[in-house]
């Protein structure tokens, strides 16, 4: 099972590609798609669905796990953070990819046992649980390596 993990934003949005096979998790691809800050809103958004659904033809993931929206300080925040989680969402559904979304605090639990677990954190519990020689950067991969961890995590217990 190869699951897509996304960590969205407007600026950096976080991927990552995860296979689970005989019981053993290996990391296929990661990184951050990266937008101009001066670009305008729409154009970013096209950025984010046209690189994020070519990542999916290459590698045919049979779900995607994004992060869910939390409470942000900053209504404005909030709801730009809702237009690229779309754009990945409408990504993911034209090419018949299911959605799970997980809450920020059960990412951080999944990996690092906690709910309140740093960035850092994560990033160094990531590296052991996946075998990496150093923990991921920048933090929108690392996160994005997380939270399809924690999908895969999640779908083993269904089991």
């Amino acid at each position: 099972m190869i699951v897509l993990g996304v960590d969205p934003g407007t600026h950096r949005t976080g991927y990552a590609f995860l296979e689970s096979k005989n019981g053993r998790i290996r990391v296929l691809e990661y990184g951050v798609i990266r937008c101009k800050a001066t670009d305008p809103l729409p154009l970013r958004l096209e950025k984010i669905h046209r690189e994020l659904k070519a990542l999916m033809t290459v590698y045919s993931p049979g779900s995607l796990a994004l992060e869910s929206i939390f409470f942000a300080h900053f209504p404005q925040s909030a709801l730009i953070l809702g237009h690229a989680r779309g754009a990945i969402m409408v990504a993911a559904q034209t090419m018949g990819i299911p959605v799970a979304e997980y809450a920020p605090r059960l990412v951080k639990k999944a990996t690092v046992g906690t709910g309140s677990a740093t960035k850092e954190r994560v990033a160094i519990m990531i590296q052991s649980h996946l075998g990496l020689k150093l923990p991921p950067t920048p933090a929108d991969a690392a996160d994005a390596l997380a939270i399809a961890f924690c999908h895969l995590i999640q779908a083993q217990r269904a089991l």
